[in-house]
């Protein structure tokens, strides 16, 4: 029984250095393993190197232009995320740059506000955003809102004063309750710590399942499936193991330095220690291999079907993650399919891991459901026995 393992064992190496020689004949795997997973890194830090979307563009309708406007913008445009760029004369003018995309939002101070607001009658400023661009119209939003906050404390205050009113007592009616927050894991609210932490795997588990699928149909395509089932000794799960084998470790090594760059240069949050996000890109890894395989094996010979589902499941997966929108808010049926999909698996894992520092059992169901997909090839060796046999190639 030893020597037939280790002939097995032979077999194996010996396929994967066959594979090997396909990979680097291949620019299209090279840049599919190497190039697309490290410009996406940079890529993603890059564009969120300080953590939150800043200076966006904004405008101002400014139809009172007092001296208490005037500060009241200046408080606006030095929030962080915002830039008042832009002033406009009419509420029309700059509804019509919101839709030629030159702001992302709008204040619309209209005439006499002061004058209202002195006398206590209660004026009314109006803001208005490009909910088009999501996460800067939220983030408009939030500021914007603080804003009308505090110009109202603000016109409270000078009335309290103006009536010989104290600063403590004048504060112990604008804000009774003190709040304090305290964001837990992420206490800068670094988008990037959440957005490069998924997205970037997320495009490597696509990556992953289509070049699986298309180095196994490329046998099939240029005829050579015959011989390496021969290479294999008449074994599939050889066959397989000795093609898959040379993708794993270059992903795996991929990973490994984009888990250093987050972990020991961006300096991410990860408390449970750089070694257990390596064994969960692993186990990704080969995770979504195992479902790469699975297709194929279902539509043994049809490697552009079967490229077009691991791309359709792929891209399924950033949303029934659950970073952009709670899994749990969904519908039931979404809910309970959500495991099926790596990235969602990996998505519990991270944040119980990385940011949580928890123990990893209490995320059992998600590392059960990526090693259920190490068992999925199984279900379709019989197929791919009577592809290497039978099948032609079915463009």
């Amino acid at each position: 029984m030893l020597g037939h393992a280790r002939d097995r064992f032979e077999r194996v190496l010996r396929i994967s250095r066959r594979e090997l020689r396909v990979l680097v004949r291949r620019p299209l795997l090279i840049f599919c393993m190497f190039v697309a997973p490290v410009f996406t890194t940079f890529l993603m830090t890059s564009i969120m190197g300080k953590g939150l979307p800043t200076d966006m563009p904004a405008g101002l309708v400014d139809e009172d232009d007092t001296q208490t406007t005037r500060t009241l913008v200046r408080i606006w445009d030095a929030m962080e995320s915002t830039d008042v760029r832009y002033r406009y004369v009419s509420f029309s003018e700059a509804r019509n740059a919101m839709q030629r995309g030159e702001i992302y939002a709008f204040l619309y101070i209209p005439k006499g506000t002061t004058r209202d607001a002195i006398g206590g009658r209660q004026p009314k400023i109006s803001f208005y955003t490009a909910d088009t661009y999501f996460v800067p119209a939220s983030l408009l939003m939030k500021e914007l809102t603080t804003l009308s906050e505090l110009s109202g404390m603000a016109v409270t205050r000078e009335t309290l004063s103006a009536k010989g009113l104290t600063y403590g007592q004048i504060m112990g009616v604008i804000q009774p309750i003190v709040i304090e927050a305290h964001p837990l894991n992420n206490p800068y609210l670094n988008y990037s710590v959440l957005l490069s932490n998924l997205i970037v795997p997320g495009i490597v588990i696509l990556l992953i399942m289509l070049t699986t699928v298309y180095t196994i149909g490329l046998e099939w395509k240029v005829g050579s499936q015959k011989h390496l089932l021969e290479l294999a000794g008449g074994s599939v799960p050889v066959a397989l193991t000795g093609k898959l084998l040379p993708q794993w470790v270059v992903y795996s090594i991929v990973l490994f330095f984009v888990h250093v760059y987050f972990y020991e240069i961006q300096l991410f949050p990860c408390k449970n220690g750089l070694f257990s996000m390596m064994c969960l890109g692993a186990l990704t890894i080969m995770a979504a291999q195992a479902l790469g395989v699975f297709v194929f094996g279902v539509l043994v010979g049809q490697m552009r079907m079967a490229m077009s589902i691991c791309a359709l499941w792929g891209v399924l997966s950033i949303p029934v993650g659950g970073f952009s929108f709670p899994t749990t808010a969904m519908p039931d049926a979404i809910q309970s399919i959500s495991l099926a999909f790596p990235l969602r698996d990996y998505f519990l894992i991270y944040t119980n891991q990385a940011l949580d520092g928890y123990s990893i059992v209490y995320v059992w169901k998600p590392v059960l459901a990526l090693l259920v997909f190490l068992l999925l090839p199984y279900l379709v060796l019989w197929r791919y026995r009577e592809g290497f046999a039978s099948v032609e190639y079915k463009p």
